[in-house]
């Protein structure tokens, strides 16, 4: 019997764009038949903190919230289904002989190379499996208009030339993250990682919910990245080391709740 196509949904969302130290991406990753199954999950998490406010980094200071946001992460260390990668830069290591001298474009292709590199690991891990991908993208911080429609067909394009796989990302739809908690997740947990990277937590409340986080993953912070092949929580730092020392170590993860499955894709 034939196996079906896999699809997979992916939320993503950016930080660190206006010109602090360091920028990144991040994204959220579950099967595409799992969104009934997180959404149930998110509103019944809502309900029993009564948190009815939009989920974000920037609010994750405020004391009657912090209940919530202690078990949101508890809930998604403890679905193996679902699954969070980034990928942060410092913009001093960036050189910008290779982008035309325009950080605009190299923080495009910098998201690009997170999407693209990420998928061709999935691909190839199903192999015997057609596989498609659908992304949902905070508005991109772009001078140019169209950079969502941009990032669609280069990082199509970069997937058929490693894999022969053609158009694998089926859609590309920009939301604002208002109307969609899967990007809202991933700015929380991306909020988290570029917070310990940047290194000013404006709380003591935000430093303890990141603090939590690195201790799911059995650290004492998140300001680390993590070896490729990392699955749940993976933290890619992208260091040019013709440009100077890494000032990034790498650490391997220790989930507070180890994947059940033995398998070499993102998600079960």
């Amino acid at each position: 019997m034939t196996q079906g196509k896999l699809i997979w949904h992916v939320a993503c969302d950016e930080s660190g764009t206006d010109g602090q130290k360091y920028y990144g991406f991040g994204s959220l990753w579950m099967k595409y038949q799992r969104r009934g199954d997180f959404t149930r999950i998110i509103r019944d998490l809502r309900d029993k903190h009564g948190f009815h406010n939009e989920i974000k980094w920037q609010k994750a200071h405020k004391k009657d919230s912090a209940d919530f946001y202690a078990e949101l992460v508890d809930t998604f260390f403890k679905h193996s289904w679902l699954a969070f990668h980034c990928i942060v830069i410092r913009k001093g290591m960036v050189n910008k002989e290779f982008h035309g001298g325009d950080y605009d474009l190299a923080k495009r292709k910098h998201f690009t190379k997170l999407i693209s590199s990420k998928i061709q690991s999935v691909v190839k891990a199903h192999s015997d499996r057609e596989c498609e991908f659908r992304i949902e993208v905070d508005p991109i911080a772009s001078r140019y208009q169209k950079a969502d429609e941009a990032f669609h067909v280069i990082a199509n394009n970069q997937i058929y030339k490693e894999l022969a796989a053609k158009d694998v990302i089926k859609a590309v739809v920009t939301k604002d993250s208002k109307e969609s908690e899967h990007i809202q997740i991933a700015d929380f947990l991306l909020g988290a990682v570029m917070s310990a990277f940047q290194g000013k937590a404006s709380s003591e409340a935000k430093l303890a919910v990141a603090t939590n986080i690195a201790s799911y993953l059995g650290w004492d912070t998140l300001k680390h990245d993590t070896w490729s092949t990392e699955r749940k929580f993976n933290i890619w730092y992208f260091h040019d080391p013709t440009i100077g020392k890494r000032e990034i170590q790498t650490h391997s993860v220790k989930l507070k709740y180890p994947l059940r499955y033995n398998s070499n894709s993102l998600l079960s």
